[in-house]
């Protein structure tokens, strides 16, 4: 709700070589100055605002600022308690143990052209997205993986990984402990070396 999003996004790109993608958490986090947005649809839910409203009201601010755009599927799970985007989005997440509906549902998402499916417990999650549940979805699609929330140690990444998830997303365990982002490298690191 700041007006601090632009400002974030050039420190990024003025502190690091890598690009900057953007994870827009409403409209208005849309940047020139970015790399690419992750255009996410919330295909695990059913309100419509968040499956094509927001994408109309956003598309011609992404066109005009030339952003790459990456569809995205973005896939809520269940989590153990209510969580920011559930609460915003007025949808309900996936039941943590019904792997056989989440692989479905990203495979609804991958068919209907997304280019990425993000599976997400969300902020202030108490447990992350099980193995077993991320290599069920793996196995059963051919784009790549985004897996977000309740990742709390390197430990933890490392079996996300190891069940499948071709990209990890930290984000309140590096308010607590910042250094755990080199620490869940170096993890990632010796797990991809082995």
């Amino acid at each position: 709700m700041s007006d601090s999003f632009e400002s974030c996004v050039e420190v990024l790109k003025r502190s690091s070589s890598i690009p900057v993608v953007i994870f827009p958490g409403s409209v208005m986090q849309i940047s020139p100055t970015a790399d690419a947005i992750l255009f996410l649809s919330l295909i695990s839910g059913r309100n419509p605002d968040l499956l094509i409203g927001k994408h109309v009201l956003s598309a011609p601010l992404i066109k005009k600022n030339n952003l790459e755009a990456i569809s995205t599927g973005y896939m809520l799970i269940d989590s153990g308690a209510p969580t920011s985007v559930s609460y915003m989005s007025n949808t309900f997440p996936i039941p943590h143990d019904k792997n056989d509906i989440a692989a479905c549902t990203a495979m609804a998402g991958e068919l209907l052209g997304m280019k990425m499916i993000y599976m997400d417990a969300g902020s202030g999650a108490r447990f992350s997205i099980s193995a077993t549940m991320i290599s069920e979805v793996k196995n059963n699609i051919d784009v790549p993986l985004i897996v977000g929330g309740g990742i709390k140690t390197a430990e933890k990444a490392a079996e996300l990984c190891n069940a499948g998830a071709d990209v990890i997303v930290i984000g309140n365990a590096t308010e607590n402990n910042p250094e755990i982002i080199s620490e869940i490298a170096a993890a990632i690191h010796s797990f991809q070396a082995n």
